[in-house]
């Protein structure tokens, strides 16, 4: 099976994206059946070119893709979260479904603030749109939901889910400074683009909105969630909390309670020290389910990085290969 790829952004992911396909397209051969192939790529910066022949821009490159006789043709969106709607990346998902093509996406923006509209477009046209990589990196939050668990209802969530803003905590409690924390994330790649988006809670905000309209159908956007950030009074708390026995951690949770409305937050909130979420440590992340049938699921990522976010989309084109067998 030979699946064409369009990159739509090109910056840290997508190029350990691009090394971790050549690093296991022998695996994906043996156990797949499947061959990818990087077609075209757009980026902000260096323009948009499909086969090496220049493009006007990524929904060129869409519409091409879109037109070809590939087996599997599937838009790859890796560009910079927006927070205020979601863009350009939400067009870049509408425009590949129009085009009749898969999605896989590492960016939170369209699932945060468009996502049941994605997903029922997208099973109109007869395509898939995932996005694994888009919360806690190559974790399978989503499809251990989706495949594992029928007929279980998510009832809430809660969940250390930034790597930025964990390092820097946990840099803070050992008198570390808060730029210092924070420029080694940016050197390793790891911080947003912009870092206020970490520091002030939006990374976290996004991914909330990701996993409540995914895992609860909420239909909400970033800016439904209650949030509040890190600032220069994070490095205090988290010291005094350590003689009480209490970590500090910016933790993400929602809950639907009966008869009432849901409930999303994003904020610094201590907890005991033998709480899973306060065991967490520089670049671990988990995540609490709350469910009706199976109580609370944990699932950890002990190191998280740009390969186990390329590695959530990678998975995704396996899915999509698998579904596409006959």
């Amino acid at each position: 099976m030979q699946a064409d790829l369009a990159l739509i952004g090109f910056g840290s992911v997508g190029r350990r994206f691009v090394e971790l396909l050549d690093e296991r397209a022998g695996r994906l051969a043996a156990d797949h059946n499947l061959a990818c192939r990087v077609v075209a790529r757009s980026t902000r910066r260096g323009g948009a070119v499909y086969d090496d022949e220049p493009c006007a821009d990524s929904f060129e490159v869409i519409r091409r893709l879109g037109a070809s006789t590939a087996d599997l043709r599937i838009v790859v969106e890796t560009t910079t979260l927006d927070i205020q709607a979601g863009e350009p990346a939400l067009s870049h998902v509408r425009a590949a479904i129009a085009a009749g093509c898969h999605v896989v996406s590492a960016n939170k923006g369209p699932a945060a603030f468009a996502y049941a509209d994605l997903r029922d477009a997208a099973a109109r046209a007869g395509v898939r749109f995932l996005f694994e990589g888009a919360v806690m990196d190559g974790i399978p939050i989503f499809n251990l939901v989706r495949e594992t668990l029928p007929a279980v209802d998510i009832i809430g969530f809660e969940g250390v889910i930034n790597t930025t803003t964990n390092h820097i905590i946990t840099a803070l409690e050992t008198g570390a400074s808060f730029d210092a924390a924070l420029a080694r994330m940016q050197a390793e790649g790891i911080a947003e683009a912009d870092p206020s988006l970490d520091v002030d809670g939006w990374d976290a905000a996004a991914k909330t909105a990701v996993l409540a309209n995914v895992l609860m159908d909420a239909r909400i956007t970033p800016h439904d969630v209650r949030r509040t950030g890190l600032d220069a009074r994070t490095g205090d708390a988290a010291r005094a909390a350590l003689p009480r026995g209490m970590r500090l951690k910016l933790v993400a949770s929602a809950r639907r309670t009966p008869g009432g409305p849901l409930v999303c937050t994003v904020e610094p909130r201590e907890l005991p020290a033998d709480h899973l979420l306060a065991t967490l440590d520089g670049g671990a992340n988990a995540i609490i389910l709350e469910t009706d049938i199976l109580d609370r699921i944990a699932i950890c990522q002990m190191a998280g990085g740009l390969t186990q976010t390329a590695y959530g989309l990678l998975t995704d084109i396996v899915t999509i290969a698998r579904g596409a067998r006959p």
